[in-house]
């Protein structure tokens, strides 16, 4: 196997240096591999016992051209040996494999942080793609950072060149396994794991296969034998609480935690969907475990794939769909039936960048409003929404748990950060898992459709052709207890109240709200789904520096924690970080009569630690 470099004839000393924390972003064009590469790297981290934290960052054209700016693909992963929330603030290390890269995400990295760039693809034709008037490389403008030139392209083709019958193309297309082979080696990671994950994903391509591996090991020993680096680093593992952990997004979250509570309520599962992004990974997920009796339908539209889903609840399944906010805009009305029939429907809404398709790759969470109240009439919903990648197990089967409970769809809000970022996860036991209880009416002689249950206000749940069972069903208001057609005012007025009344009764339902940090202070930041990592980091940190200030975080925004208005109280300036223009702030002012301050952010990324540290100052 030929090499990238002579190797001197002596190894050149290299210093080893121990690090707490490092935020890496690689970035290039959508056909550089850059997920990928940040994926392996990331597994990599996990497997030695770092913690981990995501974000990839997907371009939203689907064929933007080569070299140009709305092209550029990135991931960034923060790995550390303490515990993160988020993937940090700013890369410490940027990797850029073309002109377009560099400039989209150049302005992000950290004062003077290291710079690794592929020079083979500053041509002149990229640059003037990239609205370069000069090469950046030569101009003096990255004068304050740490640059390491590496023409990546020519030294992984001299590498593969003659010793894998592949195609020019083919070659090029390795080229991101010699910069992860960089990267291995300056941050003392094994090639090991990738080394056998390329065994098993190109193993019906030998020749695909050799010259991955040839790549990674050339760019490790690259890094290694040249005086172009002289010192590396090392992370050592996280203080962690011992279980056992795997690495997962907040997709596969959401779908391994639909099947948990499938298993857990002993009822099938049903996802009927349509492909959207961020949300179709969900689907594909769901897909490989029919094994568990998960059946997947992906439909024509979105209005077939929440209808199925509503005639799966009607069967007593676990009736799911999954979609983001455009598509949620067409389930709206079907969602509305499944109200006024009162059958436990869960909604996944991935959030992403709006209005209509807007952003489709990048975060946002504007989608509140149209959960809460987005529907036609008096029509109330139960909303909850994960904060962590991890987070999105446990929620998905509280979301199951509260629809069957209380006979009523439930909303689960994701969005893309969540959805795509990773972090390792707990896997749990069993038997800490909660019991979700499915009861079906069973008493024909004493059976009414509308009657309902003291506690809950949920009516029975009759399995369709059951004996005795027999009783109508629709989007027509219905008659208290006798479940027929009614348009008489005062028995909508009863009804409309009767829904609303079971989902405040939730409330009993759920935890009360926590506060991190004292309970009473100046300053309380509230947040609610994906913000959480950036506010729980931002505040820790003031509170070391001696600020009064806490934070609280809403997994439950319809309705809210019994104590919300209590914990609200307790705080001269509440400040709701969101990417939104202040949906939760409006409805905490509205229902609380508490001036929140609005902090918004509707970029389609998600909020620094620095920015909701600089908002918590102004009011200190």
């Amino acid at each position: 196997m030929s090499t990238a470099i002579e190797t001197p004839a002596e190894q050149i000393e290299k210093n080893l240096e121990e690090l707490e924390a490092v935020t890496i972003r690689f970035a290039g064009d959508s056909g550089d591999g850059m997920q990928l590469t940040g994926t392996q790297f990331t597994n990599t981290s996990a497997v030695l016992g770092n913690d981990i934290s995501t974000l990839p960052d997907f371009p939203a054209e689907i064929r933007a051209p080569a070299g140009s700016l709305p092209g550029v693909s990135g991931f960034q992963l923060n790995f550390s040996s303490q515990h993160i929330k988020t993937p940090g603030d700013q890369p410490s290390v940027l990797v850029a494999m073309n002109p377009a890269a560099l400039k989209v995400n150049l302005a992000d990295l950290e004062d003077g942080g290291t710079v690794i760039v592929n020079t083979d693809g500053f041509t002149k034709e990229n640059l003037k793609y990239a609205n370069y008037a000069t090469n950046p490389l030569e101009d003096g403008s990255l004068a304050g950072y740490r640059v390491h030139k590496l023409p990546i392209t020519t030294l992984n083709m001299n590498a593969l060149k003659g010793n894998v019958e592949l195609s020019r193309k083919e070659i090029d297309r390795c080229k991101n396994f010699f910069a992860l082979g960089v990267l291995y080696w300056l941050y003392d990671r094994p090639i090991e794991n990738t080394l056998s994950w390329i065994s098993a994903k190109f193993g019906k391509n030998p020749e695909l296969a050799k010259a991955n591996e040839i790549s990674l090991r050339t760019g490790y020993n690259f890094a290694d034998t040249t005086e172009v680096f002289t010192t590396h680093f090392t992370i050592k593992k996280a203080k962690i609480a011992p279980g056992k952990y795997r690495k997962i997004t907040g997709n596969e979250a959401t779908a391994i935690g639909f099947v948990a509570a499938s298993q857990l309520a002993g009822r099938p599962l049903f996802y009927g969907s349509y492909p959207i992004t961020p949300a179709s990974d969900i689907l594909h997920e769901l897909a490989r475990h029919k094994s568990f009796g998960v059946k997947t339908f992906q439909a024509e539209d979105e209005i077939a794939a929440v209808c199925s889903a509503i005639g799966a609840s009607f069967v007593g399944q676990i009736g799911l769909t999954g979609t983001s906010g455009p598509g949620v805009a067409l389930k709206q009305e079907a969602i509305g039936l499944a109200v006024m029939t009162e059958l436990p429907l869960v909604i996944i809404n991935v959030q992403r960048g709006g209005p209509s398709t807007g952003l489709p790759t990048k975060t946002e969470q504007a989608d509140l409003f149209q959960a809460v109240w987005g529907r036609n009439g008096e029509c109330p919903v139960i909303v909850l929404a994960p904060a962590t990648p991890a987070d999105c197990f446990h929620m998905a089967i509280e979301a199951v748990r509260l629809a069957f409970k209380y006979m009523t769809p439930v909303f689960y809000l994701s969005d893309g950060y969540l959805a795509n970022g990773a972090e390792p996860w707990a896997i749990p036991e069993i038997a800490d898992l909660p019991k979700i209880e499915v009861t079906f009416a069973n008493d024909p002689a004493n059976f009414m459709p509308y009657s309902r249950d003291p506690e809950t206000l949920a009516r029975p749940y009759a399995i369709p052709g059951t004996p005795g069972l027999e009783h109508r069903i629709g989007g027509i208001e219905k008659q208290h207890i006798t479940g027929n057609v009614n348009y008489d005012p005062e028995n909508h007025h009863l009804m409309v109240k009767l829904r609303q009344e079971k989902i405040d009764r939730a409330a009993n339902d759920i935890p009360l709200l926590e506060v991190f940090g004292e309970p009473k202070g100046k300053v309380l930041v509230l947040g609610w789904g994906s913000t959480y990592g950036s506010i729980s980091t931002a505040v820790e940190k003031l509170q070391s520096e001696g600020k009064s200030v806490s934070s609280a975080h809403l997994r439950y925004l319809n309705p809210f924690p019994k104590n919300l208005g209590e914990v609200l109280a307790g705080f001269d300036t509440v400040i709701v970080p969101e990417m939104n223009l202040g949906q939760l702030a409006t409805m905490i002012r509205a229902k609380y009569l508490v001036d929140a301050v609005a902090f918004s952010k509707v970029k389609g990324r998600p909020f620094q630690i620095r920015e909701i540290v600089r908002k918590v100052e102004e009011y200190l």
